[in-house]
């Protein structure tokens, strides 16, 4: 759409467009302090929630969680690495492409995820008014 044809924005739209800039950098700064706090970068955080988030199974490839994470193949393939050392990870060769790497969740990785995750639905349920909240089923197992 050319310029002269975009409809000014009122001063309740600027409003708006700060509250939700507001609250969602809000959101992100406790999303990096809770990491931090439980032994992992944000980006490891990430890593993890895409990893388990992937649709219709429990893993994912370097290359999904590349573009889930916005981030470069090799940079992606980096912090795999790291998150292995930290046993939060495995990496395995796909099944039926042999050339493709899946990343697998570990025991301490599915706990650390377990820890973050509720943690930001809490945070993400204080936000209600700004952001419309998927239902997300937190049921404590045994």
């Amino acid at each position: 759409m050319p310029p002269d044809t975009i409809s000014p924005l009122t001063k309740s739209d600027f409003e708006a467009l700060s509250a939700f800039r507001y609250q969602l950098r809000k959101f992100l700064r406790f999303s990096e302090e809770a990491a931090q706090k439980n032994g992992v970068t944000p980006q490891q955080y990430l890593l993890l929630l895409h990893v388990k988030g992937s649709p219709g199974r429990d893993w994912s490839t370097v290359g999904e969680l590349a573009e889930r994470l916005q981030s470069q193949h090799h940079s992606v393939v980096a912090l795999v690495s790291r998150c292995e050392k930290l046993l939060l990870v495995q990496r395995r060769t796909g099944e039926i492409d042999r050339r493709q790497v899946n990343v697998h969740l570990l025991p301490a990785g599915e706990r650390c995820l377990a820890t973050l995750a509720t943690l930001h639905h809490e945070e993400l349920n204080t936000l209600t008014d700004t952001f419309r909240i998927p239902h997300i089923n937190f049921e404590k197992t045994s």
